[in-house]
């Protein structure tokens, strides 16, 4: 029983030193403990406030990546579109360029053409009026060999041309 209820010399003694420690922290202790709280407590704060103006940084450089990135999709679609632009251009350009020129190369051989057929009418023409004088002159030597022959071609010669002149 000795335990629960204490002596008065031991209470004594037990209060004597719980009240020098007391002091001791009071003066020493609590003030390093509570400063050490409170810088504890500043730091705290202080890490908190940083934390918070990094998350609003850090929203603040996401939302400018976002904004650049937007800008940066919408660049890269104008650039797509003028270089499918320019591309349909220089197509269209080329294929007109294709189409002129094929154009002129027909053009140019009709005309090559019909330079030839021209050339060769006239040769099978002259070749023809030759052959024919030539004939004609053999046929007439042989048939006009009198002189009553050579009038008698020469009327029918002559009705063959009027007759001619009233038809046309």
């Amino acid at each position: 029983m000795d335990l629960l209820m204490p002596e008065s010399g031991l209470l004594f003694w037990m209060t004597l030193v719980f009240v020098i420690v007391f002091l001791i922290l009071w003066k020493w202790g609590f003030p390093s403990i509570v400063k050490m709280v409170n810088d504890r407590k500043a730091f705290i704060d202080e890490s908190i406030k940083k934390a918070h103006e990094a998350n609003e940084k850090l929203a603040n450089i996401q939302k400018e990546s976002e904004s650049m990135l937007q800008q940066a999709r919408e660049k890269q679609a104008s650039i797509l579109k003028e270089a499918a632009e320019t591309r349909d251009a220089i197509v269209e350009k080329a294929q007109a360029k294709a189409r002129e020129e094929g154009t002129r190369l027909i053009n140019e051989a009709k005309a090559q053409i019909e330079a030839e057929k021209q050339n060769a009418i006239r040769d099978i023409r002259s070749q023809v009026v030759e052959l024919s004088v030539q004939i004609a002159e053999k046929v007439l030597r042989q048939n006009l060999s009198t002189d009553a022959k050579q009038m008698d071609l020469v009327n029918r010669l002559l009705d063959e041309v009027s007759s001619d002149n009233t038809k046309e």
